[in-house]
């Protein structure tokens, strides 16, 4: 594990956020998923819950022809920030071959995962250090972003 390196990365930049560091995240981001196929992995899916938004819980309901209130009592829970989450791990929609079988009306934050192609990168450093730990695709971007701005 890198963990005093990709903390002390995070703390360099938000120290002195490079110039370019969301053009140069979105790179890395476009770079190492070339290299990178997450059904060989799926820890985010094991692992960690999305947040679901209002929007998402319809969605999902709808492809699952079941009422919103039925979806939050059968998968869902409010955690400590008071937002909806899975009540277990791994994702409930996670199948043996770590294809998702909602794939197509996955909650947002799945969509986004790993956050790393966002605007204002230097928002999210504490998330990204957290997910280096879930994601070999962020740690690769870490290691890659480490020779550039260090």
């Amino acid at each position: 594990m890198r963990k005093k390196q990709n903390r002390d990365l995070m703390n360099h930049i938000s120290k002195r956020i490079p110039a370019h560091l969301d053009d140069t995240m979105q790179s890395l981001h476009n770079e190492v998923f070339e290299e990178v196929d997450c059904l060989t992995c799926a820890n985010c899916c094991r692992t960690t819950s999305p947040i679901f938004q209002s929007k998402d819980i319809d969605r999902i309901s709808k492809r699952l022809r079941i009422r919103p209130v039925q979806m939050i009592e059968t998968y869902l829970k409010i955690d400590e920030d008071g937002d909806y989450v899975l009540k277990s791990s791994p994702c409930p929609f996670l199948q043996d071959d770590n294809r998702c079988n909602i794939y197509d009306d996955r909650p947002t934050a799945c969509r986004t995962y790993p956050h790393t192609d966002r605007k204002k990168f230097h928002q999210l450093l504490d998330l990204t250090y957290k997910n280096s730990f879930i994601c070999p695709a962020v740690q690769k971007m870490l290691i890659k972003l480490e020779n550039i701005v260090k």
